[in-house]
């Protein structure tokens, strides 16, 4: 198959995907836009926004600035109240938030409640915790996991995008992001699920916090360019950004995640796809996708506009796009 019959066949079964680029060996081997976007234009990449946040954790871990995963949530929050009766909350660390088995009070994800508060990460941490105590259990969250974006600023004292900015995306040759902040519950939805491009933005609480769990726009371009950081151990030309631990550390399987999640693996924040040949994936609603295959030195990076329920875009790289590329 040519690139020209590649284009057609995602145009075709992928109708949602705006743009791809592939790294092989290092090299951009492919690039290509679809639905009118160009290059450098920007989706909302949904939760893949977690993966680029685990990145960070390990950026200020590696810096010394939080002194490591098992830290206690609450010692970043000395000033935070606890609700009366809640004992549990005492014991969550940053390894249960980046693991997703970090207990929680709700069913899904409290979107109203916190997202209507004054501040998010002191909503989110009100949820935190809860009479079953530390199970074990993954709990996929996104609104709660505000809290991470606490943890940062309070460890680093610098909001979640400008500290992106400096370590992470100016580094990589990734145009400066700033933040969003919607005004009213329908700006909120409309920024969610609006399927023109957008600008290199981070969504953002009423303190400047960019949101953790999702909210992050990029172009497939430089989302590629994070998972070749990845594959590289952390490295960019002659600087070392990430540890090459915290890369392995946060690519090995911790968790089961079950049936509805197609029982694959989670590590910190990134999804296993094959934990023999080590292939991971950052992976967001509408099929955004960051894939590395180490083993074949293949970066996929998918940009698609929003579509509710896209489960097969991993499984559409590794049998049409990965092959072929």
């Amino acid at each position: 198959m040519d690139t020209e019959a590649l284009h057609e066949l995602i145009a075709r079964e992928q109708p949602n995907i705006c743009q791809v680029t592939v790294y092989k060996e290092g090299e951009e081997v492919y690039s290509d836009c679809w639905n009118g976007y160009h290059a450098d234009d920007c989706t909302h990449i949904m939760s893949v926004t977690k993966s680029v946040m685990s990145l960070l954790v390990g950026i200020a871990v590696d810096k010394r600035q939080i002194q490591g995963i098992d830290d206690k949530v609450l010692e970043y929050f000395p000033e935070y109240t606890v609700k009366r009766g809640e004992k549990t909350i005492h014991e969550v660390t940053i390894r249960h938030l980046l693991t997703m088995t970090a207990p929680y009070k709700c069913k899904g994800d409290p979107w109203a409640k916190v997202c209507s508060s004054g501040n998010w990460t002191y909503a989110s941490l009100d949820f935190l915790g809860g009479r079953r105590g530390l199970t074990g259990e993954f709990r996929y969250q996104t609104v709660c996991l505000h809290i991470l974006s606490g943890i940062l600023h309070k460890a680093t004292g610098m909001k979640t995008v400008d500290y992106a900015n400096e370590h992470l995306f100016a580094p990589l040759g990734i145009a400066k992001h700033t933040n969003y902040t919607a005004r009213t519950a329908e700006e909120h939805k409309r920024f969610t699920i609006e399927k023109t491009p957008k600008k290199n933005i981070w969504f953002s609480d009423l303190q400047g916090l960019g949101t953790p769990g999702y909210g992050l726009c990029m172009s497939a371009g430089d989302m590629a360019k994070l998972g070749l950081l990845c594959m590289n151990k952390g490295r960019h030309a002659d600087r070392q950004l990430i540890s090459p631990e915290w890369i392995q550390e946060m690519t090995i399987p911790r968790i089961s995640t079950g049936r509805h999640y197609q029982n694959m693996e989670y590590g910190y924040l990134w999804w296993i796809i094959d934990r023999t040949k080590n292939i991971y994936a950052a992976i967001g609603n509408s099929g955004n996708v960051i894939y590395v295959n180490p083993a074949s030195n293949i970066v996929v990076a998918v940009a698609s506009y929003f579509t509710p329920t896209v489960f097969d875009r991993v499984d559409f790289i590794r049998k049409h796009i990965e092959p072929v590329l």
